[in-house]
């Protein structure tokens, strides 16, 4: 109710409610002031996309404004929403996230590929680097084995070249 496009900038794509535990007005439609949030996103700021999100159930509802102006209720894709404007799913997902168990709001991409959290790509990275530290210190060891086995090499054709000269033959350069 105190978003002000000419303070605030542009009319945002989508707006996301997590209900609370507290009562009141979540879904009031009443148009006389103070309007209830539903009316004044729908009707004052006509956000494209509103969703409301009851973490405790893992309940998303995602509303889109259609032509008449209503939020209407599209069905979910594969139990995900697409978000046109940012060109990705929103869903529920299931899952800890640092010490808490329960449901979280996640970001999909067009082809379903769950989009990471931060602290997933930090540990990503961490993996990914882990396996670059092993696969350096295999090349190295495999470096190390072929450098041994040219000296061994080395060693054998030194061994022979003395054989033949021992015998009065002189190998060629």
């Amino acid at each position: 109710r105190s978003y002000t496009p000419h303070l605030q900038g542009d009319i945002p794509g989508i707006v996301i409610e997590f209900l609370s535990d507290t009562e009141g007005n979540e879904y009031s439609i009443k148009p006389t002031y103070p309007p209830g949030k539903w009316y004044f996103y729908e009707q004052v700021l006509r956000v494209p996309q509103y969703g409301i999100f009851e973490p405790e159930q893992g309940v998303l509802e995602m509303y889109q404004l259609n032509d008449a102006g209503h939020y209407v209720l599209p069905p979910p894709q594969q139990r995900r929403y697409w978000i046109e404007a940012l060109g990705l799913f929103l869903g529920v997902w299931a899952g800890r996230k640092g010490n808490r168990q329960g449901y979280w709001l996640r970001w999909w991409d067009e082809s379903g590929q769950l989009l990471p959290w931060g602290v997933e790509l930090v540990e990503q990275e961490r993996q990914r680097a882990e396996q670059e530290r092993q696969r350096a210190e295999q090349e190295r060891q495999r470096a190390e084995q072929e450098q041994q086995r040219a000296e061994q090499e080395q060693q054998r054709v030194q061994a022979l070249i003395a054989q033949l000269r021992a015998a009065g033959i002189e190998p060629e350069a």
